[in-house]
């Protein structure tokens, strides 16, 4: 009768989040596009479709009021190198959109769109599917369109505002730019990067391309492209166990994986933490109890400031080549820099790579993180992420408790440049 209770219980707090109508849900099949630069289509998905999809970006194109955005966004920048001397918000400022633009380019897109026009056809074959907009699938498809384009403007001023203005991040020990912005010169770096900007963009160029292309680049030029580390994944470090996925009887285990939140060391020297060693012995011993084909090894270049190790990967290596565990059963997600994004990473690994979604998986960990999972992760994930990308499950030890993914986990959240 428990039994029964608990999984009655599990249902109803899935069913929200993975029950949409029959034409508006994700599609587990749908492809990303990602336009030869996943740092750009990663974060902004949006902006991605409006470049790759040619219907889409001659539509937007040919609208003299988006034309006009995109040429005052031009005109603002040039007036910037005129007129903000050694300013350097002055700069920044110039190079984000403003609240009007957003707001004015968001009615805009709302006044074009059609179900049956281009932009229409980007919504139904493309945003809806992909997920990666999740959160706004219950809004009228024109409403989603609109919030989406707010979602990808506000994230591009955000990059600016932390890599170029030098704004504290979520996360400022970890994520900080790399520059002093108060040193006596900045202003003239500032400079020259608008004036990049002003040769590489021309009038007929995408009306959000000025702002878009000063993200990319200040997050390049502060060595911050992560979100694009080891893509395409299942073409790399994840082909061997993705090709297993597909000949997986799933029926024979109660688990779709274990996951191991990454424990990164303090010294730049160190490839793995003595906690990090801990975890994988935790997780191989629930691995060759046969609880879950597979293993998922989770974080990436986040401790120390700038590290070059990446923790997923050494946990893999720690776990192939120490604790022999096969090759073909370790995933890497190389890119979460929280344990809200393990979280939210494994999730999108179980539903990308075609395991079974209403299948719960473990996290396996040391007791206080573990218990940190348990009790406060979900509502620090509301609040960093805004969505609860797990349910969670039975706790099975100390160090080991089952979570149920939700769909909710797909939406991207551009206000983590490096793993959004």
């Amino acid at each position: 009768m428990k039994t029964v209770i608990w999984f009655t219980l599990i249902n109803a707090l899935l069913f929200p989040a993975i029950c949409f109508s029959q034409d508006k849900h994700p599609d587990a099949h749908y492809k990303l596009l990602n336009g030869g630069n996943f740092v750009q289509s990663k974060n902004y998905y949006l902006l991605t479709l409006f470049q790759q999809l040619p219907d889409v970006r001659s539509m937007l194109a040919g609208d003299p009021a988006l034309k006009a955005i995109g040429t005052a966004k031009l005109d603002t920048l040039k007036a910037a190198m005129q007129n903000c001397q050694r300013e350097g918000a002055c700069y920044v400022g110039a190079m984000e959109f403003t609240p009007g633009e957003i707001a004015q380019t968001a009615e805009r897109l709302k006044a074009l769109y059609k179900p049956d026009n281009a932009l229409g056809k980007l919504v139904k074959n493309h945003l809806i599917p992909s997920g990666a907009y999740v959160l706004f699938q219950d809004q009228p498809e024109a409403e989603m369109l609109a919030k989406a384009w707010t979602q990808d403007a506000e994230g591009v001023n955000f990059a600016i505002d932390v890599y170029a203005g030098g704004k504290k991040p979520n996360y400022p020990l970890i994520d900080s730019i790399a520059v002093n912005v108060r040193i006596p010169g900045y202003a003239g770096f500032l400079y020259s990067t608008a004036y990049l900007l002003t040769i590489e963009n021309t009038p007929k160029g995408d009306f959000f391309q000025i702002p878009l292309s000063a993200a990319l680049r200040f997050v390049e030029m502060n060595e911050r492209e992560q979100a694009a580390d080891y893509e395409p994944m299942e073409q790399g470090e994840n082909k061997a166990a993705v090709d297993r996925i597909k000949t997986i009887a799933w029926s024979k285990y109660p688990y779709t994986l274990i996951e191991i939140p990454g424990a990164g060391p303090e010294e730049p020297t160190v490839a793995l933490s003595a906690e990090g060693m801990l975890r994988c012995r935790l997780a191989a011993i629930q691995y060759q109890k046969g609880l879950a084909p597979f293993i998922v090894t989770s974080d990436g270049k986040v401790h120390p400031y700038k590290t070059k190790f990446c923790e997923a990967i050494e946990m893999k290596k720690y776990l192939v080549e120490k604790l022999h565990i096969p090759a073909n059963a370790v995933l890497i997600d190389p890119h979460a820099r929280h344990t809200t994004t393990n979280m939210r990473n494994t999730v999108r690994l179980i539903y990308r790579y075609g395991m079974p979604f209403e299948k719960p998986a473990i996290t396996c960990t040391t007791r206080g993180q573990s218990t940190m999972i348990e009790k406060t992760l979900i509502d620090r994930c509301k609040r960093e992420l805004n969505e609860s990308p797990y349910v969670n499950g039975k706790r099975l030890s100390e160090t080991e408790i089952e979570f149920y993914p939700r769909i909710d986990g797909l939406q991207i959240n551009p206000r983590e440049p490096m793993d959004p």
